[in-house]
């Protein structure tokens, strides 16, 4: 049965910098777990792509101490919109993970597309369910990939920023899966991911025309969808790993693989 989470304020240990260049990020410290700890500040942090950061944005994120960025776009996002801004002295792992919204042509649609042919696309719920259906499958097929960020993030990553292309869906599974690993509660990981939605965060929707139909009202509502975080998506992952494993527990350690060896290191090093 699909859960109604209702989004719960996280605690922010300090307000987030404006950064020019870098969308969606935040550190994930002050979230509470269900033993009573919190996410440490300044050990784990979010974002959207780094390749437009500004020297300012650069020198910002170098004084946080990474030792690594886990990024989690694919070929056709680094043709896009290039490779992240180097961090001199930090370690860049790439671990592509399949966008919710893939495939050039889908996106030259997106970016390109006539009204009538979002209508097809995107129209009657299917933008929605697109993205839900991603999400289950991230879940599903990416056990591999999430695995090795969490054992890393447990041995030697931290502090640690995920990011992929909007931070959003990629970069939130991620996190999500982190922080139930660490013992964070469904509702608290909801409402850090629908921080996302803020004017700041929020991804800035392409099209080639800048005219006023080709950003109308009727458009735009049908790309909202792709471009929002919505609680059902993140719902949607939930449900996965309850039909499939059995529990988040069982996901965890059957489908990641993590002993309670390694769990126990990874909340010693990201919890206070």
């Amino acid at each position: 049965m699909t859960q109604q989470i209702p989004p719960a304020p996280p605690v922010r240990p300090q307000p987030e910098p404006e950064l020019t260049g870098v969308r969606n990020f935040r550190d994930v410290g002050g979230l509470p777990t269900s033993d009573g700890r919190r996410v440490s500040s300044g050990r784990l942090f979010r974002s959207g792509h780094l390749a437009h950061a500004t020297e300012t944005d650069a020198e910002f994120l170098g004084s946080l101490g990474l030792h690594t960025v886990f990024d989690f776009r694919n070929a056709a996002d680094h043709a896009l919109e290039g490779p992240d801004v180097a961090l001199p002295g930090v370690r860049n792992v790439n671990i592509p993970l399949s966008d919710p919204a893939d495939g050039r042509e889908f996106w030259k649609l997106v970016r390109d597309g006539d009204l009538d042919q979002l209508r097809s696309l995107l129209g009657d719920g299917k933008a929605a369910a697109r993205m839900s259906h991603s999400y289950r499958g991230i879940i599903r097929h990416r056990t591999a990939e999430h695995s090795r960020v969490v054992h890393a993030l447990a041995e030697d990553s931290v502090p640690a920023l995920l990011h992929c292309a909007a931070g959003k869906d990629r970069a939130g599974l991620s996190i999500a899966v982190t922080l139930l690993a660490l013992g964070v509660p469904r509702e608290a990981i909801v409402a850090d991911y629908l921080e996302s939605n803020a004017p700041r965060n929020r991804y800035r929707v392409r099209r080639s025309s800048q005219s006023a139909e080709a950003r109308s009202p009727e458009v735009m509502e049908l790309l909202a969808p792709l471009f929002d975080a919505r609680a059902e998506y993140l719902v949607a992952a939930f449900d996965t790993m309850e039909e499939i494993w059995g529990g988040v527990d069982r996901y965890l350690s059957q489908g990641l693989g993590l002993t309670p060896e390694t769990l126990d290191r990874l909340r010693g090093r990201l919890l206070d």
